[in-house]
């Protein structure tokens, strides 16, 4: 709503307005905190009010903010208090987008002044005594301890200082989502949310973190917003397969919570570790004894294959995924198709970890010639990242521009806008349908060196099966000779082949005819995979 106040405010006035609102302000933006030099930029400063007028906010000086012009225009919330709170947030996703990550409970702790200290404290079998005195505050405090009904864990409620909290990521991994800004908004216009964060600790030694690992979007809301201490619902010594498993169906099975598929991985493979320390302990073997297979594994859990399996597979993902050497990851949108990335984490899985993960467990122990650097899953693992980072130097790196993203690209170049050569090529190559069909013949290229050196077709087990050099040469020529046909770049296309979403089948018959399943000639001629490796 337009202020009234300022459009009757002589240009003077204006000035010295702007001139006290920038002093008081420290020289800052009121959003993004990030200076604002008053000459430089005096034709991209806005003043607004703090609470907007609809919501009652006055329409004076007292509700004035002074910030950057963009900033003002771009900000997540109507109201600038909340609008710098979702800024600094913002400020911290592309802080932690250069370690390929993005925020989660324990990175708002941090920021707060959290996960300093953890809880001395005393355990009966109906009470826990403890105090805050590395707060300064040394006076006792004693709770009921209750016992969970159908788990069996004992907990107890208590309203405890950010300092001695700390997130879970082991049980629960996924990052604080774009929801955030509604709860942030929700907790700042005192409508609380009446889910309480779940935490564990252990008893032995009579100190312990704090561990949340539940309840985090509404914890980390909260703290956003300032909140110094929170109410939490503490186990006592739960059993961690108990809760992994249980957020792990929550995510899945009962649909309660929207869990990524990166997410579920992750969570399949710390399954996947539980599982291993059990057997571990069941067959009295010592923790770095990992002289046992997959297929022992699934002997071992009777009546939980299906589980187990997936549980080695997520394992295998997930290594890949979070392998720090995968450039091709910073390409990726985890949760789902979002307009900034090329790539989504569906595609992924249904190409990459489809075709060159081998799906079945294997019969070898999980440590077979581990240290001779030959071991089969870990070579799988080691030559997807390889594969993952020579498609990233191929066609992403100083190629496709996250500012300019993927949003509606077809329909601007139907419009007359244009696109760099190197970002519309690189998006248009992301295509699932695409990405399934070109992906193939870079595993052609490697079976046919094992065929050609009279060795057995490894079929599926095609990337437990060390590369030598000339077949990553072959991938990189064939990947360039591909990434420069002018089919990509073609702007005439995309009514046409680019104009909607295509099956598989349509993109196979382009590749091996040239041609549309219409007859519409796309190619000048069909792929050659002995041609574009030359």
């Amino acid at each position: 709503m337009a202020s009234l106040f300022l459009s009757r405010l002589p240009s003077e006035a204006r000035q010295k307005l702007i001139q006290s609102l920038h002093s008081a302000q420290k020289s800052n933006c009121f959003i993004c905190e990030q200076p604002i030099d008053l000459v430089a930029q005096k034709d991209a400063i806005d003043i607004d009010h703090v609470v907007p007028l609809k919501v009652g906010g006055k329409d004076d000086p007292a509700n004035f903010a002074l910030a950057h012009a963009s900033c003002n225009r771009s900000k997540q919330a109507s109201n600038l208090e909340v609008a710098r709170i979702l800024s600094r947030f913002s400020q911290l996703k592309d802080k932690l987008a250069l370690e390929n990550r993005s925020p989660n409970l324990g990175d708002l702790l941090m920021q707060a002044g959290g996960k300093s200290h953890t809880l001395g404290f005393s355990l009966a079998d109906d009470a826990l005594t403890y105090s805050f005195s590395e707060m300064g505050d040394n006076k006792l405090k004693t709770l009921p301890v209750y016992v969970d009904e159908l788990s069996g864990f004992r907990y107890f409620f208590a309203k405890l200082p950010i300092q001695y909290l700390a997130h879970d990521s082991h049980i629960n991994p996924r990052s604080i989502g774009s929801n955030i800004s509604k709860l942030v908004e929700e907790f700042f216009n005192k409508r609380p949310q009446l889910h309480v964060p779940l935490g564990w600790i252990k008893s032995e030694g009579s100190r312990s973190a704090i561990h949340i690992f539940d309840g985090q979007h509404k914890a980390a809301a909260q703290i956003m917003l300032g909140a110094k201490a929170l109410p939490v619902r503490v186990f006592i010594d739960p059993d961690p397969d108990t809760l992994i498993t249980t957020n792990t169906n929550a995510g899945t099975t009962l649909k309660q919570v929207a869990f990524d598929k990166s997410v579920q991985r992750h969570l399949g493979n710390s399954l996947y570790q539980e599982r291993l320390q059990r057997y571990q302990t069941a067959t009295s073997r010592k923790e770095d004894d990992l002289a046992f297979s997959e297929r022992d594994l699934i002997n071992h859990f009777k009546g939980q294959s299906k589980e187990i399996k997936r549980y080695i597979l997520d394992a295998v993902r997930n290594g890949v995924t979070s392998d720090a050497e995968n450039k091709l990851i910073s390409f990726v949108d985890m949760s789902g198709r979002g307009t900034d990335h090329p790539l989504s984490y569906s595609t992924i899985e249904k190409t990459f970890y489809s075709f060159f993960i081998y799906q079945e467990v294997l019969e070898t122990p999980i440590s077979y010639l581990m240290e001779e650097g030959e071991n089969p899953r870990e070579i799988e693992r080691s030559q997807i990242v390889q594969l993952m980072n020579l498609i990233a130097e191929t066609l992403y790196i100083d190629k496709f521009d996250d500012s300019v993203g993927t949003d509606k690209i077809e329909a601007k170049l139907r419009k007359g806008e244009t696109f760099s050569h190197d970002h519309l090529r690189a998006y248009r190559l992301s295509k699932e349908e695409i990405v399934y069909n070109w992906l193939q013949y870079m595993s052609q290229i490697a079976r046919q060196y094992f065929i050609m050196q009279g060795m057995p077709d490894p079929k599926e087990r095609l990337f437990q099966c060390r590369f030598p050099e000339p077949v990553w040469d072959n991938m990189r020529k064939f990947l360039t000779s591909l990434s420069e046909l002018p089919v990509w770049v073609n702007t005439d296309l995309s009514d046409s082949v680019f104009g909607g979403k295509q099956n598989n089948n349509f993109w196979k018959t382009i590749f091996e005819t040239g041609k549309t399943p219409q007859g519409m000639q796309v190619l000048s001629k069909p792929i050659n995979l002995i041609d574009m490796i030359k």
